[in-house]
């Protein structure tokens, strides 16, 4: 069989008393876009930080092409973790730095591209997601949340990574502007074979991006199937969570 792109046994984190993320057991197989979904609070975004490294997780596996990243070496988690792309919710965009240097930020961080070619890389990226190159010079508040949004894919695709991670890519669009940037994230995921990964409460976008779901709830992934099935799943949490019930297993919690 082949083996997953992405592979999480076990993994537990808390927060004090909290428990977030309390046994996640996930695979992501090469090439394909898998969608994660569930309530706020339900701990999508503390997996995706513990996959990159943002937060370490209290005990479980995390495995980047068959070799565990908790258990690496510094460096070679940091080489494994290299291959990341990642589209951050709300652009995440540097308001001090032009449209191209926000693109090649990371490319010249990493002493990649020479400063003097990275403007020209930048024009050849923002081609990709249907940005003119006159948009390199602008400044990110000169750009529409769209333009913003587009300019936060060029840079997650800058490096080609292998694997691109997407938080929530249609967050404050409105539904045509949504569909064109979820159409934007498949054609270059597709033109640079990765394997994605993405967060979203969007049931429109993650059936766009998805090939395959999975849903948290109470700290577990308690469901997982094609993303074309989210709309129809016969699970009690599943249809709740999708079709926005007020009634049914999913309990708003109550703040004391």
């Amino acid at each position: 069989m082949t083996q997953p792109k992405i592979r999480i046994r076990g993994l537990k984190k808390a927060f004090g008393e909290k428990k977030v993320l309390d046994g996640i057991d996930l695979d992501v197989m090469p090439g394909t876009g898998m969608v994660v979904i569930g309530g706020s609070g339900s701990g999508k975004s503390v997996l995706i930080k513990s996959i990159i490294g943002l937060v370490t997780p209290d005990s479980g596996v995390i495995e980047i092409d068959g070799e565990d990243v908790l258990k690496a070496s510094r460096g070679r988690a940091h080489e494994l973790r290299a291959q990341i792309g990642m589209l951050f919710q709300n652009g995440a965009l540097f308001d001090s730095l032009p449209v191209w240097e926000n693109v090649t930020f990371g490319l010249l961080a990493q002493n990649k591209i020479r400063r003097s070619a990275a403007r020209d890389k930048a024009i050849e990226v923002l081609a990709q997601v249907g940005l003119a190159d006159n948009v390199a010079a602008l400044s990110p508040s000169e750009l529409s949340g769209g333009m913003q949004k587009r300019v936060a894919l060029a840079r997650a695709i800058a490096s080609e990574p292998a694997i691109m991670f997407f938080d929530e890519p249609t967050t404050g669009l409105d539904p045509i502007m949504g569909a064109v940037i979820d159409e934007l994230i498949v054609d270059c995921v597709k033109r640079l074979g990765s394997t994605s990964v993405a967060i979203t409460h969007d049931m429109a976008s993650a059936q766009r991006i998805g090939d395959r779901a999975a849903m948290l709830y109470e700290g577990r992934v308690c469901w997982t199937g094609a993303a074309e099935e989210l709309l129809t799943s016969t699970d009690p949490v599943v249809d709740q969570f999708t079709h926005g019930r007020a009634h049914g297993p999913i309990k708003m919690a109550l703040r004391r």
